[in-house]
């Protein structure tokens, strides 16, 4: 894009020029500015560019858009995130605004698209993901075709919380008697879980060699996850590679109760610690174990995720500095750790407020 300037003149104002293609004869046109000082020039002339840049046109539709913007980012990201973007991509903006020219969609299309969503079930996270993804698609196309972004100012839904369902006090102590009277690698991973705080994609992709006996040190590595990919034989495969973010690569201590329980258990340093081999299995078939495992102790069935609750829980119930607890966790902000781990107990709430002794 030219370079903006302006000109001072004879009788002391200053000018600038903004080209505005060519007369009938061939010849340039010009839409002049002035003003006093060459600030004041230069500042309006960046604003009627920008309006200019906003009332472009362009007539590509949002799929070519997307396949552009989506060939330039591929290679910056991981697998799994491509994955993602392509399986939000083509199951829910494609369909509804694919073979449509770009500078036709406005933000009342794109409301009325969340709308609907809304309307099939969706949530509300959810949601705001796939629109994230649109935002990515117009600010490309924004910038690369200097049309109006009709996503800027958008409100995007409120994400409400998930509610998580933890075992209590009394069934977490079940389920450590039901683990300490069956070791096998099933209550193994289970027990890694529950007193590491470890996410079911890096347990799933642990190996001996990840574990530290002698000094007593979980490094977390890598991670595994089942990821959109179709081919003529299956619509997903399983994959290996780095965790989620930075902080996700962690050293983790590991606490004297499990010593005993790795030391039965330690294999080859290549072998998966879930399986005791060279295959590993995927965090599916870790949840199903996990499933049984609470089938047989009786107990009601949550999600595999909640033993990264109740660690994080146990943690602060214990003492521990939610800075520490973060780190071992893998989160990039305490705020995190806070927001969606750290739940106390109506016991607790109590012992907190037998503490408070007024005079009245």
């Amino acid at each position: 894009m030219p370079r903006l300037n302006a000109y001072h003149r004879k009788d002391g104002r200053w000018e600038g020029r903004i080209p505005q293609g060519k007369n009938e004869d061939g010849r340039r046109k010009f839409q002049y500015i002035f003003a006093r000082t060459k600030e004041e020039v230069l500042r309006k002339m960046e604003e009627i560019r920008r309006i200019n840049r906003a009332t472009a046109t362009c007539c590509k539709t949002l799929r070519t858009i997307f396949e552009e913007w989506f060939s330039l980012t591929k290679h910056r990201i991981k697998a799994s995130t491509a994955a993602n973007y392509t399986m939000k991509a083509d199951k829910h903006i494609l369909p509804i605004f694919g073979e449509k020219a770009i500078s036709d969609i406005t933000q009342d299309d794109v409301y009325a698209f969340i709308d609907e969503k809304q309307k099939a079930g969706f949530s509300e996270r959810y949601i705001a993901d796939i629109v994230v993804l649109m935002k990515s698609i117009f600010k490309y196309a924004s910038t690369s075709y200097h049309i109006f972004n009709p996503l800027d100012g958008l409100r995007l839904p409120k994400r409400k919380s998930a509610e998580i369902q933890l075992l209590d006090k009394e069934e977490q102590e079940c389920l450590q008697t039901y683990i300490s009277n069956n070791w096998d690698h099933g209550t193994l991973g289970t027990a890694l879980s529950i007193s590491t705080g470890i996410r079911i994609g890096e347990l799933c992709a642990l190996q001996w060699k990840d574990i530290d006996l002698e000094k007593r040190i979980l490094t977390v590595r890598k991670t595994m996850q089942r990821i959109q990919s179709p081919t003529e034989t299956s619509k997903t495969r399983l994959i290996i590679t780095d965790p989620k973010s930075e902080s996700s690569r962690r050293k983790i201590p590991i606490p004297d109760c499990m010593m005993n329980f790795l030391l039965k258990f330690r294999g080859d340093a290549e072998d998966y610690v879930l399986t005791g081999t060279n295959k590993p299995i995927e965090p599916r078939t870790m949840q199903y174990r996990f499933s049984k495992i609470l089938k047989n102790a009786n107990l009601p069935s949550v999600h595999f995720h909640a033993l990264r609750h109740i660690f994080a829980s146990t943690c602060i119930r214990l003492g521990f500095d939610v800075k520490s607890l973060s780190e071992l966790l893998g989160h990039s902000s305490v705020e995190i750790t806070l927001n969606r781990y750290v739940h106390s107990s109506f016991e607790q709430k109590q012992a907190y407020m037998e503490k408070i002794a007024f005079h009245f």
